[in-house]
């Protein structure tokens, strides 16, 4: 990897401005206010921006907590499992486009949890110069009203996510263990919980819809999402390992360099890379017979690519949704218009490192049954 600070300068593209001013101030005391000097205009404006969305939250707060607190989720969500960079992104994009069925936390509701309700229609217009118009990581259409994963606002929430080490990468080791929250303070888990159910909540006010939900660290918290939405549908996605490993590497290469507050330590970042799947899994397995048959599906990235519109059948099929006659058309409507999308190239990883990656992931390998 390239070792300069790449885009140092930016202040976009940072999910930390949708956090309120008490947060943000607690997050620097957690980690001993220690800032990086080549990032402080960083912290400048997310302190900027946390104390203006103190005061939106506690207007949202006043004006709509009352009902946000007696909405009932009554539709089970469909959660999008898998690793970072296996197709998460692809599969969420399809399901998507299901809009009878389906509602979704977009990019700009994500990273502003607290103020979504109050502040999304001007501020989407306001702001849209501070997102890219492609993502950084694999050039994907990126807009306010994407869908987008919804880690982030719990995040921001509770404090309580594992990327936060990403811009915190001194205390890394600190947050992943927030990825399963095995060994986690029953608080700590609580309090996550909570955040997310109101989050959910929220989006569901003036919207029955169910919810369309995509986050990779769910791939590693079946059993809380279970206590949250014992209903609760899955699909699961999976690529070849050895293009995962090269992808994650190319998105800490990218999109991690506008996040950080910290130096980050290049030459760690492989083997956090490595166990990161290796929890993944772990808890994914050991969590894997709570969830019936029937309301869980798995499938392969390059299946996906090469059908999506036969991989959705399956998906409808097995897990009894409905609609699909009626979304067919629509959905091979967006198939088509993506068309022109170029994929990352990347060179084939030396033999050392993938025979580290073999090793490590063996199990992914053979369940996913992908050559060594």
């Amino acid at each position: 990897m390239d070792r300069r600070l790449k885009h140092r300068w930016s202040v976009g593209h940072n999910y930390l401005t949708g956090i309120t001013f008490g947060k943000w101030c607690k997050l620097l005391a957690q980690n001993n206010f220690r800032i990086s000097p080549a990032y402080l205009h960083r912290a400048a404006v997310i302190t900027v921006a946390s104390l203006s969305n103190s005061v939106c939250a506690m207007v949202e707060n006043a004006r709509h907590g009352a009902a946000v607190a007696q909405v009932e989720i009554t539709r089970p969500p469909l959660f999008v499992l898998g690793h970072w960079r296996s197709g998460t992104t692809l599969l969420h994009e399809l399901l998507a486009q299901d809009t009878a069925q389906f509602q979704f936390p977009n990019t700009y509701q994500v990273v502003n949890p607290y103020t979504f309700l109050t502040t999304e229609g001007f501020a989407t217009r306001a702001f849209r110069w501070m997102l890219p118009e492609r993502r950084p990581m694999d050039n994907m259409a990126l807009k306010f009203t994407s869908p987008q994963e919804d880690e982030f606002a719990p995040l921001l929430m509770t404090l309580t996510s594992l990327y936060l080490g990403i811009s915190f990468p001194e205390r890394m080791a600190h947050y992943d263990r927030y990825m399963s929250f095995r060994g986690v303070d029953p608080a700590e888990v609580d309090a996550w919980k909570a955040a997310f159910v109101t989050f959910c909540k929220k989006l569901s006010l003036h919207d029955s819809r169910a919810l369309l939900i995509k986050s990779p660290p769910h791939t590693a918290r079946i059993r809380t999402i279970l206590e949250m939405f014992p209903e609760a549908r899955f699909v699961h996605v999976h690529r070849d390992p050895y293009r995962v490993f090269q992808s994650q590497r190319h998105f800490f290469d990218t999109a991690g360099w506008y996040t950080y507050l910290q130096r980050p330590d290049l030459a760690a970042i492989d083997e956090g890379t490595l166990r990161r799947h290796e929890v993944m899994y772990d808890a994914y397995y050991e969590d894997l017979p709570l969830v019936a048959k029937d309301r869980i599906i798995d499938i392969r990235f390059d299946d996906l690519e090469a059908d999506p519109v036969g991989e959705m059948a399956k998906v409808y099929a097995h897990l009894a949704l409905d609609g699909f006659a009626a979304f067919e058309q629509k959905l091979r409507h967006y198939v088509d218009s993506l068309s022109g999308y170029q994929k990352n190239d990347f060179t084939e990883l030396d033999a050392a490192t993938k025979a580290i990656v073999a090793a490590r992931w063996a199990r992914s390998f053979k369940a996913g049954n992908y050559p060594i």
